[in-house]
């Protein structure tokens, strides 16, 4: 008799392994939040016995986890980004089927993790190198990421959210008990009476290449003119969380292990960036105004006296269990289609290595500075994703000065739309998507009237009796 497909076993020992490793905890610890022995768990995490319902079901209700993020998505996270390494010509002629680069990413993602680091490193050595500025091989300059690029992956390994900071930041809230408006007010006032330190807000010329400069021997935080009223705020919580919470930042800090000091200190000010926004804006109130709201960033940012930026990057943190957020990706671009933030709460569905597609509008809304846009994209895979864009200026721009002017672009996957008022009188069924892909040297999409390069992985077909919509044509296989 043959067995139904609901009898097969369902093996989940790498993935439940990650998913431990990622929360932290021990098997001891697991095992007893699901109620099994640490042998049995082992074995569990060793494919040696099969995951049954109600491990399954336990697994949900103690870390308020979403089952499906068990599955095996070939397209997402550490796949993806495999994906994209071998796409290289150099791996051309390997031909990795896209069930092995699965296979590996799954069982082994501390490998995937290194062939993606390594090729990283690569790139870096090669471009410096077509501008002649490549280092002596004795001085050490690819044998690691660069700061930013460790940073960046450590935070998105942590899925962008940080329970011992949550933690912080709702008891410091909870201390200051401050009305959002009134933050900037009671932050000076815990400055003065507990660090004797006073803050001025000085002319640009003062500190004409910063925004922000404590003076730890005077007891002075100066902040520029030039800083929004957001940003002198920001600067308040960043600099209350790095008196207040030093030695917590520092404990994290080193525990991520950090291959050098200039990528510590970086990391260290990412995660007291982190902790002042979250002082700013509380997990339970952050979380329940954008539920409310529709998560209206207009609204938020207006109620919490933040920008919009501020809002948004607070909104990819929203992964506490039992409180749980949309889980948006978020990036911040220049006008040159520079990325120099990258977040996200879930899957990101773009390239690691190269900018973001052309046809997504974040890139357009420099022409509408200001004004949200929407857009429905669908990614080469089929995913689609509700997303919306923005202009921001971080600071006040002089007349004369240097146009400081971003883009913000948010996401999540279309079926989260509906719980956001910018969805409100589309058509969630059937919309309108527009098709963009990853970089163009792997992106496969024919027909694209905006693709800069032919995908390496596909041959180039130019004659000279047609011109098509793509400047640069290619065979289907």
């Amino acid at each position: 008799m043959a067995t139904a497909p609901t009898d097969r076993k369902l093996f989940l020992g790498a993935r439940l392994k990650r998913l431990r490793r990622d929360l932290g905890l021990t098997q001891t610890r697991m095992a007893e939040d699901l109620g099994v022995s640490p042998s049995y768990l082992n074995l569990l995490e060793r494919n040696q016995r099969p995951v049954t319902a109600q491990v399954l079901l336990r697994l949900a209700e103690a870390y308020d986890l979403d089952l499906k993020t068990l599955g095996s998505d070939p397209d997402s996270g550490a796949a993806s980004d495999l994906t994209e390494v071998l796409s290289d010509q150099m791996f051309r002629d390997l031909g990795v089927p896209r069930h092995e680069i699965a296979e590996v990413a799954e069982s082994a993602p501390g490998l995937a993790e290194a062939v993606v680091r390594l090729y990283r490193a690569y790139l870096d050595k090669r471009r410096l190198s077509e501008l002649g500025a490549v280092g002596r091989p004795e001085e050490g300059t690819f044998d690691q990421l660069s700061p930013s690029d460790w940073v960046r992956d450590f935070i998105q390994a942590q899925k962008n959210y940080f329970a011992e900071l949550e933690e912080a930041a709702d008891a410091l809230s909870a201390e200051l008990k401050p009305e959002p408006q009134d933050f900037a007010v009671v932050a000076r006032e815990r400055l003065l009476k507990r660090h004797n330190i006073q803050v001025r807000v000085v002319p640009v010329d003062v500190l004409p290449e910063s925004v922000r400069r404590f003076d730890y021997h005077r007891r002075r935080l100066f902040l520029s003119e030039v800083l929004t009223g957001a940003g002198r705020t920001f600067s308040l919580a960043y600099q209350l969380a790095v008196l207040e919470y030093g030695p917590l930042l520092d404990a994290l800090a080193d525990r991520a292990s950090p291959p050098d000091r200039p990528t510590r200190s970086l990391l260290k000010v990412s995660l007291a960036n982190y902790l002042a926004a979250a002082v700013l804006m509380p997990y339970g109130a952050f979380y329940e105004a954008a539920e409310r709201t529709g998560y209206d960033i207009e609204l938020i940012r207006a109620r919490f006296g933040v920008s919009f930026e501020q809002a948004c990057h607070r909104l990819t943190t929203l992964a506490r269990p039992g409180a749980r957020g949309v889980p948006f990706f978020m990036v911040r671009v220049d006008s040159a289609g520079n990325i120099s933030k990258r977040f996200a709460g879930a899957a990101f569905p773009f390239s690691r290595f190269g900018g973001a597609c052309p046809r997504w509008n974040v890139h357009s809304s420099f022409r509408t500075p200001g004004r949200i846009v929407t857009q429905v994209i669908e990614t080469p895979d089929g995913e689609r994703y509700f997303t919306l864009a923005r202009t921001v200026a971080r600071v006040a721009t002089p007349y004369a000065g240097e146009d400081s002017e971003l883009a913000i672009g948010m996401g999540c996957e279309l079926k989260y739309a509906g719980r956001l008022v910018y969805s409100r009188g589309l058509d969630l069924e059937e919309p309108v998507a527009t098709p963009i892909g990853p970089a163009c040297r792997i992106c496969e999409r024919p027909a694209c009237p905006q693709r800069a390069a032919e995908p390496i992985s596909r041959t180039l077909t130019v004659d000279d009796f047609s011109k098509s919509i793509s400047p640069y044509p290619f065979a289907s296989s």
